[in-house]
């Protein structure tokens, strides 16, 4: 590496800094909103036999949601796509970044076949941040948690009247700063990953599991399962379970938040052991020549869409200081 790179990645790295430890409106201020490092997250749709092997579609139209199909609010970026697919309609409830605000939001957006999206609006704002709406059904009633780690806590909010209303109805466990928190039913318990480093490491990985929705919850024994690894301890997308088979997908956040995506299959898990191992070679995910994509990714959300065939919702990032070709929402992939 030249000196002249080195001096790059430095600087790169000491406005990143300032991006994780400022609060946002001081960053703001240091940085620019429209400064050199922010990270330009939109969504796109993704197809495959499996969800180990999703591509993006040949003539599909990516991204599918930017910032500028927001029209509720002044929006700085979408990204931590999740789906629902209903009777009629596919669901899609996303992080958006309110500028005003200065702090996440989550939206809705519908589809008809799951690649066309057309945005809807807000659907849930609270007085701190929130991101990563990790939706589901479970037993005829849609939940969600979403990222609050404002709150220092894993809050449990349920559909009041699905899509668009949602109440918190308990907080499931609390005591740390919980990013990314994933949830999924395995083996008649649940199980919840978290990334729970203070220090915005994106490093620590801990898991817990409890009889019933509501709880009560336990941390693992073997938790942390992942300590001061940044390459695969916070999550990065819904967990799949098909069969007896288990994927859990996490973000290699190093040297920067959000560059890849990463696979990992879990082939011990019981309330008292825990083994996992790569279920791919290298990433699934991260930088690309899609301007879109050039920075990185670090998200999936994975559906069977038919007997043969997956669908999911990712997001990627590029640098807003980047040269921007007109026309660059909508890139042929």
């Amino acid at each position: 590496m030249t000196a002249a790179a080195i001096q790059q990645v430095l600087k790169w790295y000491a406005k990143r800094k300032i991006r994780e430890l400022c609060p946002v409106s001081i960053a703001n201020r240091l940085l620019g909103k429209q400064g050199a490092i922010h990270q330009l997250w939109s969504i796109g749709i993704v197809t495959g036999a499996s969800p180990l092997q999703l591509r993006h579609a040949p003539g599909m139209l990516n991204p599918v949601l930017t910032r500028e199909d927001v029209s509720d609010v002044r929006a700085l970026f979408v990204a931590d796509p999740f789906l629902l697919r209903g009777p009629d309609l596919w669901h899609m409830f996303f992080e958006v970044y309110n500028f005003d605000a200065d702090r996440g939001e989550i939206a809705w957006a519908t589809s008809e076949d799951g690649f066309a999206w057309t945005y809807q609006k807000v659907v849930l704002r609270e007085s701190f941040h929130l991101s990563y709406p990790y939706v589901f059904e479970w037993h005829g009633r849609y939940y969600m948690i979403p990222e609050t780690h404002q709150a220092e806590s894993v809050r449990l909010y349920e559909a009041r009247s699905f899509p668009t209303k949602w109440e918190c109805i308990g907080t499931l466990i609390q005591g740390h700063r919980f990013n990314d928190s994933s949830i999924f039913y395995y083996h008649d318990r649940w199980w919840l990953f978290s990334e729970t480093n203070p220090a915005l490491a994106h490093d620590t990985l801990r898991l817990y599991h409890a009889p019933d929705l509501g709880g009560p919850w336990h941390e693992h024994p073997r938790s942390p399962i992942i300590q001061a690894n940044p390459h695969i301890a916070r999550p990065a997308g819904r967990v799949v379970v098909v069969g007896d088979r288990i994927l859990r997908f996490a973000q290699d956040c190093f040297p920067v938040y959000g560059t890849k995506v990463r696979a990992f299959e879990i082939v011990q898990l019981t309330p008292s052991t825990y083994r996992e191992q790569p279920a791919s070679r290298g990433s699934l995910f991260g930088p690309s020549w899609r301007l879109w994509t050039q920075g990185g990714m670090h998200h999936v959300d994975s559906h069977r869409l038919d007997s043969h065939q997956w669908i999911a919702a990712v997001d990627g990032w590029r640098e807003v200081g980047w040269p921007i070709p007109e026309g660059w929402q909508r890139t042929m992939c």
